[in-house]
């Protein structure tokens, strides 16, 4: 039997099977695709992009889809020989070691909290406007912190559940990005595909160029959350050939759908130069009101408010499984606490409520930081894309070291290569992020972010080297990399 096999297989890598193999593939494609979220994403930051870039900026959602897409490759063939719960986490542990996989994990942590706190945040003028409330920064944060406890009590309830709300949401996204967009493209257009092209006098010293890496952001912000698919590995059966679907799929069927969503948003613009120029800065709520009216528009806002709702819960999801390995190998304090599992629902039910109360607290800071929260929540994208590099190097190291991939998928001869490319995308994506846009603001403006993720990659270092967290438990570390 497949459950048989999979039991044996996680034991053989040295665990106890615990979870309930009950999410099959398209449930755990649904949970990757609704923590990549392309309406979430797409609606988040369109009018960022579009200030920055102009509508050149739908180009960045391809570029984003095929960088990583390449990172995605390396992930498959990861956790094809590795399926433990957890995802980055587990994966450094076994290609490098402890140390790697504890600060690999210390980063994805503090990410995804930060990320469960900023889509629940940004869900608030959306849910207020479907009530009728202005959206005050009190009103949002309390919007925030009532999102950050549904999920939480729906995550309690066990992975089938989990697994039929990611189901559901993504139907209802898909749904709606198809029906929405489909309605603007041939009922509401306003603007000629050229525009696509047209660069509204955007650039620096006569180049385009700059003005396109700073909107291409808005590609990068959309286009992660496949590795989600690999956090609840020990949840779902077959996970070695399952998996590695799930994550491809979530890049094809969620990019393709952001750049759907984003061109119908485009070409449904009555003046484009406005937003360009800043005039117009809520483009796509105004957009929404004046094409399906009141009623209409908070319709199309309650389908967006089930995509937003489905990202927490799969975003608390994935950081549960995260805090549960840690916890299971004693990685962190209180780990006996944090690794227990639920006999009546087969979930880390401490590691869900820690999960929610960190990320409320993030909310919480907000409310009285707005602009720390901001340089938090920004900080915890480039955090992720460093974790995920974290990865794709361990991954070229080891296989310098002799490492050849036993799982079902491999990528041969071509391993080596989608590594090294995988990392030159990385890094470009993450200095991207990085870069100062404003050089005539001050130095802490500029730099905000970079410090931002300085001080939290120089924390965990601290924190590693004098509590030596890494060195309690006994859980086996380094397989790839001790092979020759």
């Amino acid at each position: 039997m497949q459950e048989d096999a999979d039991t044996a297989q996680l034991r053989a890598l040295g665990y106890t099977a615990k979870f309930d193999r009950s999410m099959s593939v398209w449930e755990n494609f649904a949970l990757g695709f609704t923590y990549l979220s392309p309406v979430v994403g797409v609606y988040s930051v369109f009018d960022v992009g579009m200030t920055q870039g102009g509508p050149p900026m739908l180009w960045s959602y391809f570029l984003a889809a095929i960088g990583q897409f390449i990172v995605c490759l390396t992930f498959c063939e990861v956790v094809s020989q590795f399926p433990i719960s957890g995802g980055l986490y587990p994966w450094a542990r076994r290609l490098v070691g402890k140390r790697w996989a504890w600060m690999a994990g210390w980063i994805y942590g503090w990410a995804l909290f930060a990320t469960i706190a900023a889509v629940a945040t940004g869900a608030g003028p959306f849910l207020a406007t479907l009530l009728g409330f202005d959206a005050t920064p009190g009103m949002t944060s309390s919007i925030a912190l009532a999102l950050v406890l549904l999920s939480t009590l729906l995550n309690l309830a066990g992975t089938r559940l989990l697994a039929r709300v990611a189901l559901f949401g993504f139907v209802c996204e898909i749904v709606g990005a198809i029906v929405v967009g489909s309605y603007l493209l041939l009922f509401a257009r306003h603007q000629p595909i050229s525009v696509v092209f047209d660069t509204f006098g955007l650039g620096h010293g006569g180049s385009y160029w700059p003005a396109f890496l700073a909107a291409a952001v808005t590609g990068l912000f959309t286009c992660y959350g496949f590795e989600a698919c690999g956090d609840v590995a020990e949840e779902t059966p077959n996970p070695g050939v399952s998996i590695p679907r799930a994550m491809r799929g979530t890049i094809y069927v969620g990019m393709a759908a952001a750049a759907f969503v984003c061109l119908a948003l485009i070409l449904a613009q009555p003046d484009i130069g406005k937003i360009v120029s800043g005039q117009i800065t809520d483009p796509v709520e105004r957009l929404l009101l004046t094409t399906f009216g009141p009623l209409g528009a908070k319709l199309v806002v309650a389908v967006v408010m089930v995509s937003f709702i489905s990202c927490i819960l799969s975003l608390q999801a994935a950081a549960s499984r995260l805090v549960f390995a840690y916890s299971r190998d004693d990685m962190m304090l209180a780990s006996f606490y944090f690794a227990k599992i639920s006999p009546a629902t087969h979930v880390p039910i401490r590691a869900l409520v820690l999960s929610g109360i960190v990320a409320g607290l993030i909310v919480c800071l907000g409310l009285f930081f707005a602009d720390a929260l901001t340089a938090i929540v920004t900080s915890a994208i480039v955090a992720i894309y460093a974790a995920f590099q974290m990865i794709v190097i361990g991954a070229l190291a080891a296989r310098l070291r002799g490492w050849r991939p036993s799982g079902a998928f491999t990528l041969g001869r071509w391993g080596a290569g989608v590594n090294i490319v995988g990392i030159v995308y990385g890094v470009c994506a993450i200095v991207d992020m990085l870069w100062p846009r404003t050089p005539d603001s001050p130095w802490y403006v500029n730099y905000s972010l970079s410090v931002s993720v300085a001080a939290m990659v120089g924390a965990g270092a601290v924190y590693m080297v004098l509590g030596r967290p890494y060195d309690r438990g006994g859980a086996p570390a380094g397989d790839a990399w001790t092979i020759r």
